[in-house]
């Protein structure tokens, strides 16, 4: 018998191979503030936070207030970005396909907003996958690593947290899912983040149909 009856999906990262691009055009904004950085090192600082959070990193690092134009414009490049290259991850649509299959119910909880998930989702095709059942952190007081977003994921959808399975692939949302006392799968085929994952509690996946296993 399974004891999963919800499985929360976070969006970037696990749905969506997005965040290589955010990074990526981060990284060349900031370059071009004087702010010394790399998609990489981005991707480790950033990954699972809400958006609000980076941009008060990125003001502390630039100094003080962003110039007028720097969140539009970078807001711009990332989101024709998307247009252009955005995929859905790999093996996440058979894995959806088969929860369908067995009648098991997902949703989504993500640090990103609303809007942007509205565009990722349907630009790669998952959206009617989660009509409905798309939670962000802006709909709770805190976001990762704090337990809200995925506490009110379950609460809406009527289950128990002790019968909620996460996919993560971030730091902060394997420790927001551990605090939620809910078990937490984490997607990562990266030497180093794979095993950070682990040590926060996660048991750790490369493939994402693997993550049958842990229903």
């Amino acid at each position: 018998m399974s004891s999963t009856d919800l499985v929360i999906f976070d969006c970037d990262g696990v749905l969506v191979d997005s965040e290589s691009i955010v990074c990526r055009i981060l990284a060349e904004e900031m370059n071009k503030l004087g702010i010394s950085t790399t998609a990489e090192e981005l991707d480790e600082q950033f990954s699972g936070r809400p958006a609000k959070d980076c941009l008060l990193e990125i003001e502390k690092r630039y100094g003080g207030p962003l110039p007028d134009h720097y969140f539009g414009n970078t807001e711009r490049l990332i989101r024709e970005a998307f247009h252009a290259e955005l995929q859905p991850i790999a093996g996440i649509e058979g894995l959806l396909d088969q929860l369908q299959k067995i009648g098991l119910r997902s949703c989504v909880a993500s640090s990103g907003s609303h809007q942007k998930m509205q565009l990722t989702l349907n630009k790669t095709g998952l959206y009617e996958y989660f009509d409905g059942r798309i939670f962000s952190a802006e709909d709770v007081s805190r976001g990762k690593p704090w337990p809200e977003l995925f506490l009110h994921a379950a609460s809406s959808m009527g289950a128990e947290p002790e019968r909620c399975l996460v996919v993560e692939d971030s730091i902060f949302g394997v420790q927001a899912a551990v605090a939620a006392g809910m078990r937490v799968v984490g997607y990562s085929g990266h030497p180093v983040r794979g095993p950070q994952l682990e040590q926060q509690g996660a048991r750790v996946v490369s493939d994402m149909m693997s993550v049958l296993n842990f229903i």
